[in-house]
């Protein structure tokens, strides 16, 4: 079977469906072609080594890509980002209606919502079954996030959603939450299924990173938080429960792994409160990350309270439950739901500091034996529910049942 992989982003730019989804594809037996576009995200440059041209091909690692044109720009100006959007829609709609060899089946990523609308275009013209993966619910993000703030551009977004929605032929998603959402605004519930995402398993599942000599003894119980650390994490919440803790023990240690915008304010923070029991380490590769999580006892995740982040469940969740690790799940709604299915964790209340610490203070109580018990499940589950090989061969269950 033939398959159309449309997405506006892959390697080597940082995206979650690209070489390593394609490739498990391949491996699972169909005939895959990439369509994307010239690298340039996150930065809005082109990558060294690429030249925008009509057409690009290249073989990486078993997988044909094709690289059409596109406006390259990512940067704060909304222009210069709709042009983005906009040029590769029609550059990829042109190759896919014209030069492309027919597929058997499209498969299209969101975001952004464009590459839908070149999507439904595309099976307009060839007669074929298009399935859209939506990683963001637009235009809620949008609206979450502040991108756009406009009322009637929202609601145009909206309903272009809509229209997409009607003419593809199944939507995945990734929680109960988002299919919920979908059926509530009209989407046929025979129409959608959950996948859930996989996390960088060469990373997770053979680690390679040295933690820091003072990260953590055998009298520390340690709970890391690792990941970006921007307004949406909300770890104020964090480093007040962390000062609750100090005060009835001093065998509980945060740490905090990673960038991101509100780090220094938050470093500020823990500084003039005297958080001792509070450790920031900097932002280590990928390849690093998991070795640092199996030194820690217990893994965090935390995001501010806001109802799209009750039917999100954020990447870090897997990456977590993949090294084989107790969670400290701090965000209501389906990654609670999650954690306590796979029965790997321990939950508290988003911003809720107080929940944050009587979940921190469950876990150090806990014996070896039961935290340990923990870790198992939380492995276990990721690769009988969440593994790449799980959820790629889920695709291909889809795939084929709209090529019959």
């Amino acid at each position: 079977m033939r398959v159309l992989l449309l997405t506006q982003w892959f390697d080597p730019e940082p995206t979650f469906k690209g070489l390593v989804f394609a490739r498990e594809l391949v491996k699972q037996g169909f005939d895959v072609e990439v369509l994307s576009g010239f690298p340039n995200y996150p930065g809005g440059k082109l990558y060294p080594g690429f030249k925008i041209k009509l057409i690009q091909r290249e073989l990486i690692e078993g997988v044909n890509v094709t690289r059409v044109p596109l406006y390259p720009s990512h940067g704060q100006s909304a222009f210069g980002r709709v042009m983005n959007y906009i040029s590769f829609a029609a550059s990829s709609f042109v190759y896919g209606v014209l030069m492309a060899k027919r597929p058997d089946v499209i498969y299209a990523y969101h975001p952004p919502l464009t590459v839908g609308l070149a999507a439904v275009i595309i099976r307009m013209f060839r007669r074929v079954p298009v399935v859209y993966d939506i990683q963001d619910m637009w235009p809620d993000t949008l609206r979450a996030t502040g991108m756009i703030e406009n009322a009637g551009i929202l609601s145009a977004v909206a309903k272009v959603c809509d229209i997409v929605y009607r003419y593809v032929d199944h939507i995945v998603v990734l929680s109960p939450g988002f299919k919920k959402l979908l059926i509530e605004r009209g989407v046929p519930a025979r129409k959608l299924d959950i996948i859930y995402n996989w996390c960088d398993e060469a990373s997770m599942l053979n680690p390679t990173g040295d933690a820091p000599n003072d990260f953590a003894g055998p009298e520390t119980f340690t709970i890391m938080f690792a990941g970006n650390m921007g307004k949406a994490q909300a770890l104020d919440a964090v480093l007040e429960a962390a000062e609750i803790v100090r005060k009835k023990t001093a065998g509980i240690r945060f740490v905090f792994i990673g960038g991101g915008v509100e780090v220094d304010r938050l470093k500020v923070t823990a500084t003039e409160k005297k958080l001792t029991n509070v450790l920031f380490l900097q932002a280590v590769s990928m390849a690093s990350i998991g070795g640092i999580l199996g030194k820690a006892d217990a893994l965090l995740v935390h995001l501010r309270k806001d109802p799209l982040f009750t039917i999100t469940i954020p990447s870090k969740t897997q990456a977590y439950m993949a090294a084989g690790k107790p969670l400290l799940m701090a965000v209501d709604g389906d990654a609670a739901d999650l954690v306590n299915a796979a029965g790997c964790g321990v939950i508290a209340e988003s911003e809720n500091s107080s929940a944050i610490a009587d979940a921190a203070f469950k876990l150090y109580a806990l014996s070896v034996s039961e935290r340990n018990t923990m870790a198992v499940k939380s492995r276990e589950y990721y690769q009988s529910h969440l593994s790449l090989k799980v959820g790629v061969s889920r695709f291909g269950e889809i795939f084929k049942k709209l090529v019959k």
